[in-house]
């Protein structure tokens, strides 16, 4: 079994910071990609960065210069740094992971937490 959980959401007024962290348990052999993905009341989920294991990183165009994200390979954790924080950031922001576990010969399965709320305010 492989369980992820997040941590770090909150309540923050407009231009303000939050971090996110997410900590991946469990039957573990590697982690491929880790990442987080964030939904709005009425949205889809979208991708809002992502990082491979070797620290190449996507971003969101929206997020773009505002949020960092990074990994601690050592204790399969991610974490999103989240910098001047407008209203439109507020949803529940997701972790993802895909995950090789130690079941041999099964492909990387991705995982999700169970979602941490973010409310940005005006």
């Amino acid at each position: 079994q492989v369980q992820l959980v997040e941590s770090g959401g909150g309540l923050v007024q407009a231009g303000g910071s939050l971090r996110l962290s997410c900590a991946a348990s469990g039957s573990i052999s590697s982690i491929n990609v880790m990442g987080w993905y964030r939904q709005a009341p009425g949205k889809q989920r979208d991708m809002v960065a992502i990082i491979t294991s070797d620290g190449r990183t996507n971003y969101a165009d929206s997020v773009k210069g505002r949020f960092t994200i990074s990994r601690d390979n050592a204790k399969n954790t991610v974490f999103l740094q989240m910098m001047d924080l407008e209203p439109e950031d507020t949803a529940v922001y997701y972790c993802n992971a895909r995950i090789f576990t130690r079941t041999p010969w099964t492909p990387a399965y991705d995982y999700w937490g169970q979602g941490t709320q973010v409310t940005v305010s005006s």
